[in-house]
């Protein structure tokens, strides 16, 4: 939560002017502490859909130790979902209806498997789109993961994103360029941010519909960008939310594949995630599976484990810190009506405006 300047104290001037999140005492008398009401929609598919739940409600709940959140899980028809899935969502995730009904302060749209490269043509398309029509409308501040926000620069800004030559798969370094943004501040300037995907918006796709681009890396792109207005959208293309294990986890799914047949090559090593060791262990583990293919045998077990104790998380307190920021600015301008988005004297079309003033 951020500083009341109730004087005139030089300290409150400097820290302005270093982008320090200070708030007015004038907007401090309009606010009622409360809790903020976070909508997850969980678009992964079965294999990873509680695993997605468990780092989103992670990275919010470790992102502020003081203020209460509520996130409301909700998934979309036309997403394929095996039994047990179902099952969870009925139980556990509300309906999109009841979510649009008692509103929200913020929404986190996660990425999606996708066959095919228009996004329009998936299933899910109109039912997602009807969420973010919504949201726009009705909520803070809205935040996409990777193919959401694909969906939302062709969706709203006419940006379709574009094939990569090969799978964008790894850890990769990142550097803040814009450092005036108050969703970047008090953040490492350099950090590193695990990406997943075959697709990409680029830095002149954003910065042609006005986009704000805050982050990005020399070769993994853009990461951290948002809407022209500076708040109501914030769009990750790579995947600050990620485990520690999840590329592992990923590159073991990968592995399976080929064991069975699914895909024909085997898969290449992520991008700066093992040691050399770990490179090691695996090679051997590879050389093992091949050898038991060609002889018929059953394939070795992968060795999750021996790799996992050597794994290096270098992006969690980075992605805490932007997402903790981003829910201080939401608290700072959402009403207290969480069916309505905006503070009246907000400007929704300018909503950091009275935070960031010299």
């Amino acid at each position: 939560m951020p500083i009341v300047a109730h004087n005139n104290l030089p300290t409150f001037d400097r820290l302005r002017a270093e982008g320090q999140n200070i708030l007015e005492s004038d907007w401090a008398i309009h606010q009622d502490i409360r809790e903020l009401h976070v909508g997850l929609l969980n678009m992964m598919p079965d294999a990873a859909l509680a695993a997605t739940e468990r780092q989103f409600f992670r990275l919010v709940g470790q992102s502020n130790q003081i203020a209460q959140f509520y996130v409301h899980p909700f998934s979309l028809p036309g997403l394929p979902r095996g039994e047990k899935a179902r099952a969870h969502i009925e139980r556990y995730y509300q309906s999109f209806e009841a979510v649009r009904e008692l509103g929200l302060d913020a929404l986190i749209i996660t990425g999606a498997n996708v066959s095919g490269p228009d996004l329009a043509e998936q299933p899910f398309w109109s039912p997602l789109i009807e969420v973010v029509d919504w949201a726009f409308e009705h909520v803070t501040s809205t935040l996409c993961s990777c193919l959401a926000t694909h969906a939302v620069m062709q969706f709203r800004y006419g940006q379709r994103r574009q094939p990569l030559p090969d799978k964008r798969w790894g850890v990769y370094t990142h550097r803040v360029v814009d450092h005036s943004h108050p969703l970047i501040d008090s953040t490492n300037t350099l950090f590193d941010v695990p990406h997943s995907r075959f697709n990409e918006v680029s830095r002149e796709q954003f910065e042609a519909v006005g986009a704000k681009v805050l982050v990005e890396s020399d070769e993994a792109g853009v990461h951290l960008a948002t809407s022209p207005d500076g708040l109501r959208i914030v769009m990750f293309q790579g995947h600050p939310e990620y485990d520690t294990i999840s590329l592992l986890k990923e590159y073991k799914r990968e592995v399976d594949r080929f064991a069975t047949g699914a895909r024909e090559s085997y898969p290449p090593f992520p991008d700066n995630v093992f040691s050399r060791k770990a490179a090691a262990v695996l090679d051997e583990h590879r050389h093992l599976l091949q050898r038991a293919l060609d002889r018929g045998r059953e394939p070795p077990k992968f060795p999750e484990a021996r790799i996992a104790e050597d794994l290096d998380n270098t992006w969690r307190d980075t992605a805490e810190g932007v997402v903790g920021n981003w829910l201080g600015l939401i608290y700072r301008v959402t009403h207290n009506d969480r069916r309505v988005p905006f503070m009246d004297w907000v400007d929704p079309d300018d909503p950091l405006r009275m935070l960031t003033r010299p």
